[in-house]
């Protein structure tokens, strides 16, 4: 009987749908697992294929690859450690989430997850049939239970594993970061592992996927919850752990455990990730976006900066008549501070343009919103333009606030492939732009230091469409507006429960209308990286067309 057990731990980041790449990745980690004596070297949830997979994980062609590509890592890898990872698994009619155990050349084992997940961004229950509560499998001697992810958030399948001889818990994930998840994670794991007496190692994979970046933050409890070992959140990791039989059970030696960021840091990380994975995994290399002289785009431009250095961002001033001699200084300042290529493309003749093509039908007509918004589209029409050309992907730069009731311009300041910023509130942009001046982190690449101009922190927003136009103009104050909101969109809350703590009737009223008549601009907007349980895409869902208004 084995008195120790070597476990290698790979906290990796898959690429979705790349089957041969993320085999790779598997072989190359079981080759230092190898090399370091392990027993065993264990993936994240769904590995092989990646997650959130979404819909593409019920086409058949996917299923049969994923399994003739697990088949072959099985062979290739027969001689070394045994290898877990996760994978498809199509049998019988059916579809499972599942965790595949290879050993001396063969599949000796698969875990089928039993409790799918159906709220926030998952919809397990539509794409996976239940599997039974499975028992441990072998691994030179020791006898692992591997719970996949939310089967851990329960009671009862770590129970029958313990029950039916498991030594030690393996839990491997997918889960995608929200702000404060960390703890939740903690919290259900420690009550496994006081109710199973076992040591549990909860292994999270890393990266971004579309609006969801997985944060890593894998840890190993010992029995009775001591933390023996904590990996850094974001983080790509491979690393060695050590179990030892004592006469109170398996227990980890003690390692590493790395202080996790605050928040704030959290949040600004994952918007550098979301768009560094979005771009490497779709292949842009480089992007653009409108600089406005305000706060958004600044702090926008910043993050690409970080995420994929100043050479690879193109940031473009379009001024109008409106753009005040403020912007154009603020835009320029931030520009050169950042060290990115700054075009300065004046609308003025395009905008005549299209106002003396329009004037015969607009005869007869006051000047508005339509005109106000024809500069937005233009600079929309510009933007793409360039993005074209030159292969650049264009960035949008609405914060929350903005989307949450449509104070933007559909095919105008909306245009974009990605928006970094989009589950971030106005006032935690604020926040934000000013937690980024005063800290600098080794994953930043952009330069250290005040990098957004404080002139563009302090002076009050504007869309600058019209003479001394102030987003005040037409939204309540961003500290009310954003504390409304996230009552009801991100709480849920009713109008009588805003109204209650201390907000007024009849701009709570406005501003659930404007959600509600935005829903269509949601629909179109550009992906954007995920902040909170209620970002707009996956997490909260609603029909376009809708009547209801809260009668409370």
């Amino acid at each position: 009987m084995a008195d120790t057990f070597r476990l290698t731990m790979a906290q990796a980041n898959p690429v979705m749908g790349d089957l041969e790449g993320n085999a790779a990745r598997v072989r190359e980690v079981w080759q230092q697992a190898k090399d370091a004596g392990s027993d065993m070297v264990a993936f994240p949830e769904m590995f092989i294929v990646g997650y959130n997979a979404q819909d593409l994980i019920l086409k058949p062609a996917l299923q049969t690859a994923a399994l003739d590509v697990i088949d072959r890592l099985a062979a290739d890898c027969a001689d070394g450690p045994v290898i877990a990872v996760g994978g498809p698994y199509a049998h019988a009619g059916k579809l499972y989430n599942a965790y595949f155990v290879l050993k001396g050349g063969k599949v000796v084992h698969r875990q089928l997850k039993h409790h799918l997940p159906n709220y926030t961004v998952f919809d397990e229950a539509r794409l996976f049939d239940p599997g039974p509560v499975g028992g441990p499998y072998d691994v030179n001697g020791v006898r692992i239970g591997s719970p996949i992810c939310e089967d851990a958030w329960f009671g009862d399948v770590p129970e029958t594993m313990q029950e039916t001889g498991a030594e030690i818990l393996i839990v491997p994930n997918g889960s995608p970061y929200y702000r404060d998840k960390f703890d939740r994670r903690v919290t259900h794991m420690v009550a496994r592992v006081i109710e199973t007496g076992l040591p549990l190692v909860y292994l999270n994979m890393v990266g971004g996927q579309d609006d969801q970046v997985f944060d890593g933050g894998s840890f190993v409890l010992n029995p009775g919850g001591e933390l023996a070992m904590q990996l850094p959140v974001f983080d790509e990791v491979v690393t060695h752990v050590e179990f030892t039989r004592t006469g109170r059970g398996w227990r980890c030696g003690a390692g590493h455990k790395a202080v996790l960021p605050a928040g704030e840091e959290q949040d600004y990380r994952v918007c550098v990730e979301a768009l560094r994975d979005y771009m490497g995994k779709t292949g842009f290399r480089k992007v653009l976006l409108g600089l406005s002289g305000g706060i958004d785009s600044a702090l926008v431009a910043t993050i690409a900066v970080d995420a994929l250095g100043a050479d690879n961002v193109r940031c473009v001033m379009l001024p109008s008549e409106y753009t005040s001699q403020g912007s154009l200084d603020d835009a320029e300042d931030i520009a050169k501070r950042l060290g990115v290529r700054y075009d300065f493309v004046p609308i003025a003749e395009g905008r005549a343009a299209i106002t003396n093509t329009l004037a015969p039908l607009f005869a007869g007509t006051e000047p508005g919103l339509t005109e106000e918004n024809i500069q937005s589209r233009l600079r929309g029409l510009l933007l793409m333009a360039l993005s074209n050309k030159f292969g650049e992907m264009l960035l949008t730069t609405g914060n929350k606030s903005e989307v949450a009731v449509g104070y933007a311009t559909i095919y105008g300041d909306m245009a974009g492939g990605y928006n970094p910023i989009k589950d971030m509130y106005k006032t935690r942009v604020f926040e934000t732009s000013r937690w980024r001046n005063a800290v600098h982190r080794e994953w930043m690449s952009g330069p250290a230091g005040e990098v957004i101009p404080p002139a563009i922190i302090d002076k009050p927003p504007s869309a600058e469409l019209r003479p001394d136009q102030k987003d005040e103009d037409s939204l309540p104050p961003y500290d009310v507006l954003d504390a409304i909101l996230f009552m009801l969109v991100d709480e849920d809350r009713s109008v009588a429960e805003c109204v209650a703590a201390g907000y007024d009737r009849e701009t709570v009223k406005r501003v659930e209308h404007l959600i509600y008549i935005s829903e269509y601009k949601r629909f179109q907007s550009a992906p954007g990286a995920r902040l909170s349980k209620k970002a707009f895409w996956l997490d909260r869902r609603y029909p376009i067309v809708n009547r209801f208004r809260d009668p409370s």
